[in-house]
């Protein structure tokens, strides 16, 4: 096996070489690529071409969002580390999590359910201009959808948690609204999936990244 001696970004730019190659004569929707791409580079699972769904309009609506200088909430701590927040400051906006926040657990312990569930209840009183990064909680998922049938409509909802209780039954329930949505369908995902899916759509907002080019060094947050 031959070692390659690359720098930094033309490692990135050698993965995305690789991946389009191995991609094949797959074609894929011109605006959804860049991000699927993002997501195999990051867990290196190829499958996600075939189970990543995209509602609509969903690319365009989700930058529109993002433009407009909408919070991304996240169900966990690692998702908000992951997620580029110098790049989303660019546009006005901010991310956030709630799981860790005292008023969150001391609801979750009163209801008897879990502070993914609660952290949605505040995260929801941020307002519409929200777009959830959920890769760890089915039951975030599913108290969104309760919020969703009571008349709430957040910009987007980006639904990947990993595991094998509630998960894809979570997932299906996101799917069947009429909320803009990208969602991994089965039983995988993940946090660090969710920040790459935020990620994606911000290096798609920025100018002078794409897709398919080398990131940035990490950022310090």
């Amino acid at each position: 096996m031959r070692i390659m001696n690359l720098a930094p970004a033309d490692i990135e730019k050698e993965s995305f070489r690789i991946i389009t190659e191995e991609l094949g004569d797959r074609v894929l929707e011109p605006e959804q690529a860049p991000i699927i791409k993002r997501v195999i580079h990051t867990t290196a699972d190829f499958g996600f071409a075939d189970t990543l769904y995209f509602s609509p309009d969903v690319v365009r609506i989700a930058k529109e969002a993002i433009r407009g200088g909408a919070t991304v909430v996240t169900d966990t701590q690692m998702g908000l580390a992951g997620i580029s927040k110098r790049t989303l400051e660019r546009f006005g906006g901010k991310a956030v999590c709630f799981m860790s926040d005292p008023d969150v657990a001391e609801e979750a312990k009163r209801l008897g359910c879990t502070r993914a569930r609660t952290s949605m209840d505040k995260a929801s009183r941020l307002g519409d201009n929200v777009i959830y990064a959920i890769g760890n909680a089915p039951t975030a998922l599913i108290r969104l959808r309760e919020l969703i049938d009571e008349g709430y409509r957040p910009k987007l909802i980006i639904g990947v948690p990993v595991g094998f209780v509630n998960v894809v039954a979570s997932k299906e329930l996101i799917m069947e609204t009429d909320v803009p949505c990208i969602v991994a369908q089965g039983r995988k995902g993940g946090s660090n999936v969710a920040a790459c899916i935020v990620n994606a759509l911000l290096y798609l907002m920025d100018e002078t990244r794409g897709g398919d080019r080398p990131a940035e060094k990490k950022e310090k947050e």
